[in-house]
């Protein structure tokens, strides 16, 4: 099972998109400064998870998230999740 996840710093606020096989652990990494892009923006906070069968589906559907280049495509899927659409 992979997921898509996006993450938000609340201090700087700025969002982050990725996938992974473990989002638990990724969301460590991120927090702990392990990750080149993110480290300077921690803390990070889990705004949004979307599973997929296949790392490849995972992928297309990140960079779906990525090409929109739209904040506020990305704050509506969050709506989404958390009304549980």
């Amino acid at each position: 099972m992979f997921a898509v996840y996006i993450l938000k710093s609340e201090k700087f606020d700025r969002y982050y998109i990725g996938s992974t096989g473990n989002i638990k652990d990724r969301l460590r990494r991120h927090n702990e400064g392990r990750e080149k892009y993110t480290k300077k923006y921690a803390p990070w906070e889990l705004k949004y998870k979307k599973y997929f069968n296949t790392r490849s589906e995972a992928v297309r559907f990140e960079n779906h998230i990525k090409e929109q280049k739209d904040r506020s495509y990305i704050e509506n899927l969050i709506l989404e999740e958390k009304a549980g659409l």
